[in-house]
């Protein structure tokens, strides 16, 4: 995730930690450094420059609690934080949610990954495919739910099957009695007022708790126009950015959102239903810094290993290479090593 950035981070942390002594040239060395990595990874400059005045500001003025060098690593970790995208908490309670976005972002697929979310969290989502333009999109989702176990409903029934807003309420009713209801909207190749009209009728029929948009990590600094437009149409609550493992302007979605009234619920890491991560920003530059994140880690490995997955006898001591074979089999079901490797710590 963000890989070239992440190198760049970490080739400026290592620089502190062994910096004989931190002053202005030094301060200024590893500034430039930060620099380079952030307009490299789409965030705009404007956002660049305050967090270089800052990091440079508090890193010599601000009275110091740790050492030198535990100081300035603080301060660029805080300061990363600011600009990387506030973070939003999607509560684990029954409601609606209504996915937006424009077409090729990932949302159909997001759907589904956010289904598994709350299903591995224990409640009982069922989806809501109100995309009657794209075909394909209905039975993308379809086969995706039913490989979970997840209900589904598009409407195929009804007499005016094409009604958006009849289909969107015929499958809230249809659902009743499940926890969560997502409702995968049509997406655009731009912004139309057709779409807006669109999304706003849905969202005064239904009135869903959640109203997520879902952006490309790859359109960098352009998330902010878009998320400005839906924000302005129905009231985004949250935003889930997807392809964070396949682009170098992740940087500049996350900066450009934060410029915005709506904060970050998850990122997209993968093509699985189980990768999307729920979004905290102190976790996230953590692992961005090389300083891991065995919080997410200890969290999925909660959420996919059983009892079985652990060999007793590893636990008395013993271990052959059957019980590292099994070993590695259970941690596959993690995802992939270069993503677990992520979450720990540098040396």
């Amino acid at each position: 995730m963000l890989d070239k950035l992440s190198d760049s981070l970490k080739e400026a942390v290592r620089k502190i930690a062994m910096a004989n002594k931190i002053d202005k040239h030094t301060v200024d060395e590893i500034v430039r450094d930060i620099q380079r990595a952030l307009i490299q990874a789409d965030v705009k400059i404007s956002l660049v420059k305050e967090l270089s005045e800052r990091i440079r500001e508090r890193s010599l003025k601000e009275k110091m609690v740790l050492n030198p060098r535990e100081h300035v690593i603080k301060v660029v970790y805080e300061e990363l934080m600011n600009i990387l995208g506030k973070a939003i908490d999607v509560p684990l309670t029954a409601q609606k949610i209504m996915m937006v976005g424009l077409h090729g972002t990932g949302k159909t697929s997001t759907c589904a990954k956010l289904a598994r979310y709350f299903q591995k969290k224990g409640l009982k989502p069922a989806v809501i495919c109100a995309d009657v333009y794209r075909p394909a999109a209905s039975d993308q989702l379809r086969q995706l739910c039913d490989k979970m176990g997840v209900p589904f409903y598009d409407g195929a029934e009804l007499p005016d099957g094409k009604s958006v807003v009849g289909i969107v309420k015929a499958g809230v009713k249809e659902f009743d009695k499940h926890d969560v209801k997502i409702i995968d909207t049509a997406g655009r190749h731009a912004l139309e007022e057709e779409m807006i009209e669109e999304i706003r009728a849905i969202r005064k029929e239904v009135e869903p708790e959640q109203r997520i948009l879902v952006l490309d990590a790859s359109i960098g600094q352009q998330a902010s126009v878009q998320a400005r437009a839906f924000d302005d149409a129905i009231g985004i609550t949250g935003i889930i950015i997807t392809k964070m493992d396949g682009t170098a302007k992740g940087g500049g979605a996350l900066s450009a959102v934060s410029e915005t009234n709506s904060g970050i619920a998850f990122v997209g890491t993968g093509e699985t239903v189980n990768d999307l991560e729920k979004f905290e920003s102190d976790r996230f530059v953590s692992r961005l810094l090389g300083m891991g994140d065995i919080k997410s880690l200890i969290e999925m490995a909660e959420e996919n290993l059983t009892e079985e997955d652990i060999d007793a006898d590893i636990l008395k001591g013993k271990f052959t290479l059957n019980d590292l074979y099994n070993q590695l089999e259970a941690l596959k079901k993690m995802g992939p090593f270069k993503k677990l490797m992520e979450m720990l710590p540098l040396g």
